[in-house]
C-alpha cells in the first residue's frame, strides 16, 4: 500500500488532529508547531506534542490539564512523527520552513501520498503551509470540519476530515506565467508551457487548458505568418472566443482569402508584427519589417494599378533620366526606392505617389539608418529612439496613404493587433 505522510498545523484544540490522525492513519506525521515565545516565554503549540504527562486540557473550560500529549493520545511511537517548528507571525519564515520540510519529505518518503492538514494553528501557520502544498504538485489539501452549534465553533465529536478541492486554484497559478506571455506576444511560450501542463480531472478546467494552449498555438502560427493553420486552430473555437475578437478573426480571413484584398491586408498585418517585435525589445526585427512594408507597398501597387512587375520593368514603362539598366537576364529589376520613384511618376496624384514626393528625403534617411543596423549591411543595432521615429512616421504618413489607397477594396481601417491577454468567455 502507499505510504501516507501526514503534515498537521498545531495549536488550538488537540481534538482535530486527534479526528485526522484517525481518519488518515498515518505512517509517519509531521507536526507543524510554534516553540515557546523569546519575548514572554510562553509556551508553544509543541507542547501539544512533546509535553510531558498531563499537557492537554480535555476542554478549553477546564482548570488543569489532565490529558497527555497527543501522540501519546492517538498511541504513535516516536519513530511515527517529527516536530517542526515554525515562528509564529513571519509568514514568509513559515512558508520558506514548510516548503523546504515538504521538499524533504518527499525525498525520504519517495511515492508517499502527501497530506497537509491545515486546520490548526495561527493564520500565518495555515497560510504558510497552504502556500508551500501548492507550490508543490501532488499534495494533497485537507481539513477537519463538520457541523457547526454557531458561526465559531464545530460541534464535538462531529468533526471529519475533508478534502479540499485546489485543482482550480493549482491549475491557475501554474497557467499563470503562461497567460502573462501573451503580454510579451510570446505565443510560441505559451502554447509549450501550457501543453506541458497535466490535463485537469475536472472537465471545465481541462476545457480552459486546451483553449489557452489551442489559441496560443493559433497566435503563434499568425505571428509567423501561417495564416492557413491559424485559421485552422482558432476556427473551431469561434463560438468560446467571443464578441472582443470578431474583427481580429475576420483580419484572419481577409489574409486566408485569395482576392484583391488578401494583398493589402497581408501589408497590414506585417506592420502589427512589427510593432510586436518592437513591443518585445526586438528593434531591429521590426526595422526590418519596415523595410519589407515599404518595398512591398511599392511592388503592390506598381503590379496593381500600373501593370509593372518590379522584378521585370518593361524599358518602354522606364521614365527618361532614370537610369535603370538590365541585368545579367536582360532584365530590369529594381529595389525600394526606385520603385516608389517609379510609382511616383506614373501615379503622381494617387496617395502613395504624392506621399514619396513629399517625404523622399525623410525615407532616404529613414533607410540609412536601415542600412546600417546588424541585419541591412552595418554594425550597429537599431535604438529605441529610432525605432520611435520610425513608428510615429509610419502611423503619420505612410499608413493613412496606404488606407488610401485600399478604400476601394473595402478596407476602412488596420486591423486590430492580436491579444496580449487570453480574454476569453
Amino acid at each position: 500500500m502507499t505510504p501516507i505522510i501526514l503534515l498537521c498545523t498545531v495549536g488550538g484544540s488537540h481534538e482535530p488532529i486527534l479526528t485526522a490522525l484517525r481518519q488518515t492513519a498515518p505512517d509517519f506525521t509531521c507536526f507543524i508547531c510554534t516553540d515557546r515565545d523569546p519575548a514572554t516565554g510562553r509556551s508553544g503549540s509543541d507542547a501539544q506534542i512533546v509535553g510531558k504527562g498531563s499537557c492537554i486540557k480535555a476542554r478549553p473550560g477546564d482548570e488543569k490539564p489532565t490529558l497527555p500529549n497527543i501522540p501519546t493520545q492517538a498511541g504513535l511511537r516516536e519513530d511515527q512523527y517529527e516536530v517542526v517548528h515554525v515562528p509564529a507571525d513571519d509568514l514568509d519564515e513559515v512558508f520558506r520552513i514548510l516548503r523546504d520540510t515538504i521538499q524533504n519529505l518527499g525525498q525520504r518518503f519517495p511515492g508517499a501520498r502527501l497530506l497537509a492538514d491545515y486546520t490548526g494553528g495561527t493564520k500565518t501557520m495555515t497560510a504558510g503551509l497552504v502556500s508551500a502544498a501548492l507550490e508543490t504538485d501532488g499534495v494533497e489539501l485537507q481539513l477537519v470540519t463538520g457541523s457547526r452549534a454557531d458561526l465559531i465553533k464545530v460541534r464535538s465529536g462531529m468533526e471529519a476530515v475533508t478534502q479540499a478541492n485546489v485543482e482550480r486554484v493549482r491549475l491557475e497559478r501554474a497557467m499563470r506565467p503562461y497567460v502573462e506571455a501573451w503580454r510579451r506576444y510570446a505565443y510560441a511560450e505559451g502554447y509549450r508551457g501550457f501543453a506541458a501542463l497535466p490535463r485537469p480531472r475536472d472537465r471545465a478546467l481541462a476545457a480552459r487548458l486546451a483553449l489557452l494552449r489551442d489559441l496560443s498555438r493559433g497566435l503563434d502560427a499568425w505571428d509567423r505568418f501561417e495564416h492557413g493553420a491559424a485559421l485552422d486552430l482558432l476556427e473551431p473555437y469561434w463560438p468560446r472566443i467571443g464578441a472582443s475578437w470578431a474583427p481580429m478573426l475576420a483580419a484572419l480571413k481577409r489574409l486566408t482569402t485569395e482576392d484583391e484584398i488578401q494583398e493589402p491586408a497581408r501589408l497590414f498585418d506585417l506592420w502589427r508584427n512589427a510593432e510586436r517585435r518592437a513591443a518585445q525589445g526586438r528593434y531591429d526585427d521590426a526595422v526590418a519589417r519596415v523595410y519589407r512594408l515599404l518595398e512591398w507597398s511599392a511592388q503592390w501597387l506598381l503590379r496593381s494599378r500600373c501593370g509593372i512587375d518590379t522584378g521585370d520593368v518593361p524599358p518602354a514603362r522606364v521614365p527618361p533620366g532614370m537610369a535603370l539598366t538590365p541585368n545579367a537576364k536582360g532584365r530590369i529589376q529594381i529595389g525600394l526606392m526606385a520603385a516608389w520613384e517609379l510609382l511616383a511618376h506614373h501615379r503622381p496624384d494617387s496617395p502613395a505617389g504624392a506621399l514619396f514626393q513629399a517625404e523622399r528625403n525623410t525615407l532616404l534617411n529613414w533607410l540609412l539608418m536601415r542600412n546600417h543596423s546588424i541585419l541591412a549591411h552595418g554594425f550597429r543595432p537599431v535604438a529605441e529612439t529610432d525605432w520611435r521615429k520610425t513608428l510615429d512616421w509610419v502611423n503619420a504618413r505612410l499608413l493613412p496613404a496606404l488606407l488610401q489607397e485600399t478604400t476601394g477594396l473595402r478596407i476602412r481601417e488596420i486591423p486590430p493587433q492580436l491579444p496580449d491577454r487570453p480574454a476569453v468567455e
